[in-house]
Order: C-alpha cells, then structure tokens, then sequence
C-alpha cells in the first residue's frame, strides 16, 4: 500500500515537471505564434493571397492533428510505454524502427497523392475558390507546395511520442517554435523575392518540417537510439497500435474536422472570412495549448504506466488532478477572451494592411470560440485517459454529437 502511494506520489511529481517544461515551451511557441500572426497580417492583410495559403496548409496541418499528433500519439505512446515497462530497451528500440518505417513509407505515398490531387483536394475544401480562377490556381499551387509536409511532420510526431514515452518533454514541445520562426523568416526574408510573395510561406512550411524532425532526431541520438529501417507490418505490437488507431481516430477528428466545416463555409462567403477565422482560432488555441494541452501531453505516459501496473485509484486521482488544474486556468480565459476579444484583436493585428472592419470580423469569431474553450480543453485531457483505458467508444459518441451541433450551428449562423 505505501509502495502505490509513492508510486502514485512519483508520477504526480512527474506530470508537473513535464507539465511545466511542456507549457513553457508551449507559451514560447504560443507567443511566436502571435508574433507570426502579426507578421502574416502586417505583410499580406486579410485578402485572396493569404486566404489561398490558409486553405492550401489547413489540410496538411489538419492531418497532422488528426493522425501525426492526433490518433496516432495515443495509439503509439500507452504501448510503448507498455513495451519499455514490460519487455525492456531493447524491445521498445526495435519497436519505434519499425513504427518510424511504416509511417515513412505510408506518408510518402499520402504526400504523392497530395500533390498529385492539388486540385480536387482545393476543390472539396474551398469550393466557392472555384469562382475566382486565379484565386483557386494559386491554392492550388500553395497546396502541392505544403502538401509534403505532412511527411515530415508525422514522423516528427512518432520521434516526439517516443522521447514523452521515456521522460523527454523539451524538443517535441518547441518543435512548433521552429516552424513559426522558419514561418516568421519567409515573411519578412523571401516573400519580396518571390513570384507570388505568399509562396514564401509554403517554403517556410517545409523548411520548418525538416527542422522539426532534425530536433527530434538529435534527440533520440543523444538518448542513445539509432535508427534502422524494418519493415515488420505484420509485428503484434504494430497491429495493436493500428487498431487502437482506428478508433481514436474518430475522438480526436471532431475538432479538426470542424474547423474544416467552418473553413468550407467560410470559402463561400467574402473575401477575408477565412483569415477572420484563421486569426480567432489561433487566439483561441494559446490557452489551450499553454494549459490544456500540456497538461494533457505530461499527463499521457503517467496515466499509461498507471494503467499497466494496475493501479485504479491512482489513475483516477491523477485524472482528478489534471481535470482541476486545466480549469482552474481555462475558465477565467473563456471568460477574458469573450469579454475583451475587439481590445485584443485590435492591439495585435490592428495595423498596415488589417483594417478596422477586419478587426471587427475577427473579434466576432473569437468571442464564438470562446465559449468552447472549456469543452475543448477538458476533451483535451479526457480523451487519451480514455484511450488508455482502452474505452474507445465513450470520445466516439461525444465526438459524433459535437460534429452535428457545430454544422447545424455554423449553418444557422451564416
């Protein structure tokens, strides 16, 4: 009895230190990532060009939250946590090369295909861009430029999972600070150079993936893994986590795939109403990322290893704990980001080429978003609990009725 009370005391410990490294990280990436909003919306405005950029990443970057850092995070993390405990080193080693084959090859194929199918992919995510040619030929082209970045991210995230899964919280938290610089320096550094300016932005993308995946890499290497491509499909512990997957997939799509419903929606509507959109949502998310999803992200190999050695009581009290402390901060957020939404717009993106009517738009959408910033949150730390129980049915059901009340509502709306 006292062994499980240390036991639950030690990942307590444990959770609040990768708790605190994962949200500084996150407030950095967070805050860079206002820096690069500022930047985006003081070099392009809210017009066509960045309206076709949004849309051509949102797909890519979609994918990534849904699968790369989504469904295949809480897939991967509890069986490798699992492997490590149970089987030692040396098994988990031989796992991760297998999973990081797998993936690589799997995402190539799903990068070619999205390159090759630029148009059809801008036509069933943007479908009012097809009244305005030149509009659409250039989220076409933005497109098959980012496309490949799904690749790169993917096994980023996989390499990420694995370090989380061994007590490693730093690189995969400031992977996003990478791509907001690289973000950040194709605005300010190449977008005079090139022809459309915007473009600068795709190379950006890839510039940060590669960037991303290298920090991880190096990583691994300093923990001693090294990598060697095995093809192995047919591993047990493989199966286990594709169809964990399946599932999870559905949990954690929800909010991706709403914000593509809003994003189609908004395709039909003026020019600017993505990047209204685009600018609330990413006010909405420091919150979250800074408290929710660190949380949430700590939490994950505990719970996990709480799960494998049996211990009931103290998942649940761990539970209990990150539940109380993501809403002790994302309450009185909810609350300042509704209250205050035309200040913060206006002081942050209120200049050059954002008008005042832009400000209005975008403080609109934000004072929407954030009402749902609780909700979003505790599904944020609930839904890897859950699939570490193995209870995939439970984040599928909750996810199927958010789908519906978002289109009826976002129809309703317009």
């Amino acid at each position: 009895m006292e062994r499980a009370g240390e036991s639950r005391r030690e990942e307590g410990r444990r959770i609040a230190r990768a708790a605190g490294i994962v949200s500084a990280a996150t407030g950095l990436s967070r805050v860079l990532g206002v820096v690069r909003d500022v930047v985006l919306a003081w070099a392009f405005g809210a017009g066509g060009a960045l309206d076709a950029f949004f849309v051509a990443f949102r797909l890519p970057n979609t994918l990534r939250r849904l699968f790369a850092e989504g469904s295949l995070t809480v897939a991967f993390v509890p069986v490798f946590v699992e492997v490590t405990e149970g089987e030692g080193r040396a098994a988990a080693d031989r796992l991760g090369c297998r999973a990081l084959t797998l993936l690589g090859i799997v995402l190539a194929g799903v990068s070619a295909l999205g390159v090759a199918g630029a148009p059809w992919i801008v036509r069933a995510t943007a479908a009012g861009f097809g009244r305005d040619p030149e509009k659409f030929a250039l989220t076409v082209e933005l497109t098959r430029w980012v496309f490949p970045y799904i690749g790169l991210i993917g096994l980023t995230a996989l390499a990420g999972g694995m370090l989380n899964a061994w007590g490693v919280f730093g690189p995969p938290a400031l992977a996003p600070v990478v791509l907001n610089l690289c973000l950040i320096g194709g605005a300010l550094g190449l977008a005079r150079l090139l022809d459309p300016p915007v473009l600068a932005l795709a190379v950006g993308v890839l510039a940060g993936g590669v960037w991303q995946l290298a920090l991880q890499v190096r990583a691994l290497g300093r923990l001693g893994f090294r990598f060697r491509p095995a093809w192995a499909p047919g591993d047990p512990h493989i199966r286990r986590i594709v169809r964990l997957m399946g599932p999870t997939v559905f949990g954690v799509a929800v909010y991706q795939v709403n914000i593509l419903v809003s994003t189609f929606l908004a395709s039909w509507l003026p020019d600017g109403s993505v990047s209204y959109l685009y600018y609330a949502e990413r006010l909405f998310q420091l919150p979250l990322g800074l408290f929710a999803v660190a949380i949430g992200t700590a939490s994950l190999p505990s719970l996990s290893r709480l799960v494998a050695r049996g211990d009931r009581e103290g998942f649940r009290s761990t539970l209990e704990e990150a539940l109380a402390m993501t809403a002790l901060v994302v309450l009185p957020a909810s609350a300042g980001l509704a209250v205050l939404a035309g200040p913060i717009v206006g002081a942050l993106f209120g200049r050059g080429a954002f008008d005042p009517a832009s400000v209005e738009a975008t403080a609109g959408a934000l004072v929407a978003y954030a009402a749902a910033l609780a909700p979003v949150a505790a599904v944020r730390v609930l839904a890897p609990a859950f699939y570490s129980l193995a209870d995939t049915k439970t984040p599928v059901k909750a996810s199927w009725w958010a789908f519906w009340v978002n289109l009826a509502a976002s129809l309703a709306l317009m």
